[in-house]
């Protein structure tokens, strides 16, 4: 995507005149056409870019656009439930869908916000959350009590567990989202935050965190990863990451024996694992 967007021109100006924006329909029709286009696929808050040190390029303006939504919109009643309402942003309402586009969403309280992609095969297991944003790609299981954060990218045939947390990115604006690349097995109560980005067919055993400022040790390459100032944080290809712990080697730290949270890579994909982690076909 380039300047020479129309509608990321439009998006821009709207976005840069602030609360004067508000009650334009123009800028209405704008954010709309947008939050269309994220529906759609066609539009993203991320893409790959193989010409990018990460191979994604970020396209900040929809986040701008997206943030736009939310100054745009006014808040309405959600939901014909007397007992169990709830209140939104008008720009903002639950998706609906129809099995003709081959998303099965599970009864029983999970929600989709507009402005989120899922496309065919993509199964949703109550309660489960995807917020505006997001980008779930095919075959993607989102298991129950998982969160899919505001423009997290979602790759093919990703398995978000039970409890799983995919941080969401709107502010900074210019902060980099959270990236699931295909085939990988996100364990239960695990969490991936702050632009974190995990490789195809990574796997994430259970109680993982993954944050800017967590350092991974890489045992089979004995090497440490971390983010730095221009890079989130990678987690490669194959990587099999656990959580665990590291001794404190100074200060009273030390004399008490303390030890601190630690993700480990302890190894990287095998046939063993393979079979471990497979998503039984059934299922989807």
């Amino acid at each position: 995507m380039n300047s020479a967007n129309p509608l990321e021109q439009t998006i821009e100006k709207f976005f840069a005149e602030g609360p004067a924006a508000i009650g334009n329909t123009e800028a209405l029709d704008a954010f709309l056409q947008l939050r269309e286009g994220l529906e759609a696929g066609t539009l993203r808050s991320a893409e790959p870019d193989a010409s990018q040190p990460t191979g994604w390029r970020v396209n900040a303006w929809v986040k701008r656009g997206i943030l736009l939504g939310f100054r745009l919109g006014h808040l309405v009643s959600v939901g014909e439930d007397p007992v169990l309402s709830c209140v939104d942003k008008h720009t903002y309402p639950t998706r609906r869908f129809t099995p003709e586009q081959n998303i099965r969403i599970v009864t029983g309280g999970s929600a989709v916000r507009a402005g989120a992609y899922l496309a065919s095969g993509v199964v949703v297991v109550p309660p489960a959350y995807i917020n505006t944003g997001a980008f779930v790609d095919e075959g993607t299981m989102v298991d129950s009590h998982a969160l899919v954060g505001s423009c997290a990218q979602i790759g093919k045939r990703v398995h978000l567990s039970a409890a799983a947390q995919i941080g969401g990115v709107l502010e900074p604006v210019n902060a980099s989202p959270v990236i699931i690349e295909d085939d990988a097995l996100i364990g239960g109560n695990t969490g991936v935050y702050e632009g974190t980005i995990v490789r195809s067919r990574a796997v994430l055993a259970a109680g993982v965190i993954l944050t800017r400022g967590t350092p991974v040790y890489d045992l089979p390459n004995n090497t440490i990863l971390k983010a730095t100032a221009e890079t989130p944080l990678i987690i490669p290809s194959g990587a099999v990451v656990v959580a665990g712990s590291r001794a404190i080697q100074s200060g009273p730290g030390k004399e008490l024996g303390l030890s601190v949270y630690t993700p480990i890579i302890v190894k990287y994909r095998d046939e063993k694992t393979d079979l471990s982690t497979a998503l039984e076909d059934l299922l989807r």
